[in-house]
């Protein structure tokens, strides 16, 4: 990125049908970099549409896409990966029979050095647990052996290995689809704790989420998506999680709202919603 004002990952105008269904309506999108950007919205308002046009799982009809203030085309999610995007999907994407090594390492392996690798192909395991326990360390996660097999973890250790790979890998962005969705209240504020590291470790993070508390937790800006566009990007110690409920729902106008400013894509002009309302916003 070229400065600290520049935002990492950036969207304009994104549009997408589905026949005659308009899933994504000329949505924009801002993440800074070193914050964490929590998305919200209603079940249908087009989240997920927004976030497969992010990583590359769809690609827009129109709009356009800019990481780190150039603009960037994701036809695949390998495209988003090889740009240094990673995303924890809600299904997770672990390997139950695999040990946690094996999982970081997915898709990723590394070779021995040499004739081994190169002809015989034989995998580098020393190498790839010993990168495992340093990762697992350095984002503070608890675990008796790296050899352990990911069945045999609780659900929040679970997800702290999926987070724990993406990490590993992003250089850009780290996106995360309902990490907390059916953990308990503990493997909760574990996985809350575990969003704050990689955040301080230098990654910025898209949260995807339901839970109201866990937004205002970790959240330093809200985006609220509603009917396939943003129609407020706030602070969030700015407004209440009734406030943000009620726009998220349509029970109250995003005009309402103190909006912040949202810098422009490369080549334009800042847009400033402090006094917007739904059109500035997005």
């Amino acid at each position: 990125m070229s400065d600290a004002t520049t935002p990492v990952l950036q969207a304009r105008g994104l549009t997408k049908h589905y026949g005659h269904v308009v899933a994504m309506d000329d949505c924009d999108f801002d993440l800074r970099p070193g914050e964490i950007l929590a998305v919200i919205g209603d079940n249908g308002a087009g989240k997920s549409t927004l976030i497969k046009s992010l990583t590359g799982a769809i690609v827009p009809d129109s709009g356009s896409l800019y990481l780190a203030g150039e603009q960037v085309t994701f036809r695949t999610p390998l495209d988003a990966r090889r740009a240094g995007v990673e995303t924890v999907y809600q299904e997770l994407g672990v390997a139950p029979a695999l040990d946690i090594s094996q999982n970081l390492y997915l898709g990723r392996e590394q070779r021995r050095p040499g004739f081994r690798g190169t002809v015989l192909r034989q995998l580098d395991k020393k190498a790839m647990r010993h990168g495992s326990a340093a990762q697992m360390a350095d984002l503070g996660i608890r675990i008796q052996s790296i050899r352990q097999k990911v069945e045999t973890l609780s659900g929040g250790q679970r997800q702290a290995v999926a987070v724990a790979r993406v990490a590993a890998w992003a250089t850009s962005v780290v996106i995360m689809d309902e990490p907390t969705a059916a953990l308990g209240v503990r493997e909760t504020n574990q996985v809350l704790d575990l969003i704050l590291r990689v955040r301080d470790n230098g990654l910025p993070v898209v949260l995807i989420s339901h839970n109201m508390p866990n937004v205002f937790q970790v959240a330093d800006r809200i985006h609220i998506h509603r009917l396939g566009r943003r129609v407020a990007l706030v602070d969030s110690g700015s407004l209440s999680m009734d406030d943000a409920v009620a726009v998220m729902t349509g029970a109250r106008s995003a005009d309402t709202l103190q909006q912040v400013t949202v810098p422009a894509p490369r080549g334009g002009s800042a847009q400033d919603t402090s006094s917007a309302g739904t059109e500035a916003a997005r």
